[in-house]
């Protein structure tokens, strides 16, 4: 596996899209604000679980797929230049439309319970499975290997885990959902700047080749 420029953009996309406001991060963050920080951990493991389900399962199939059906490969990095360009739109019209206030949907329960309840709406959630499908085309070569795969596995996983751990972390700080509420916009802004830029990249050197 090479660690070059083009993959590290994409690394630093992934680590954008979710970190943008979503099911995963509204829950991370509404329960941390509401129940505090161990909670919140708990709720950031379940969603990591999922995503593990969801990255794994993928890495396996793509594999598979890939060394039977070109066609798969270049469809879906298409579909994860499209999805980064609607990730750009959504970012954008939250940009527009935002009033400052900081994203946030409480979940409540025990340690095994809020577990359960992350690693279920990851596991529920259909843009999951797309987004590690599409992410492994764009950054995978046509003919990976499974060992290939997995590598890529784990370097977007750490990202993963830094983003939703950093959440539980950042929002039971009432500093940081203070700072990050007047900010919004200009995350949202840059959030629009770099997701349009890496599907335009992705498109382009598609076409160059």
């Amino acid at each position: 596996m090479m660690i070059t420029p083009e993959f590290m953009a994409i690394w630093v996309a992934w680590l954008l899209a979710g970190g943008s406001p979503g099911p995963a991060t509204m829950g991370i963050a509404g329960t941390a604000m509401s129940s505090g920080r161990k909670p919140a951990f708990a709720f950031a493991l379940g969603i990591l679980a999922g995503s593990a389900s969801w990255g794994i399962a993928a890495a396996l199939g793509l594999s598979a797929l890939m060394l039977a059906n070109a066609w798969v490969f270049e469809l879906l990095r298409y579909l994860g230049a499209a999805y980064l360009g609607w990730l750009a739109i959504k970012a954008l019209r939250r940009a527009a439309t935002s009033g400052g206030a900081a994203p946030g949907t409480p979940f409540s329960g025990d340690f095994r319970t809020l577990f359960a309840k992350g690693t279920a709406i990851h596991l529920t959630n259909p843009k999951a499975i797309l987004s590690w499908g599409a992410i492994y085309a764009i950054v995978a070569p046509a003919d990976a290997t499974p060992a290939t795969l997995f590598a890529y596995f784990a370097m977007l996983y750490a990202g993963s885990i830094m983003i939703f751990i950093g959440y539980a972390f950042l929002f039971s700080s009432a500093r940081a959902v203070r700072a990050y509420a007047r900010a919004s916009r200009w995350f949202d802004l840059a959030f629009a700047g770099f997701f349009g830029l890496a599907s335009f990249k992705i498109l382009t050197a598609r076409l160059e080749a």
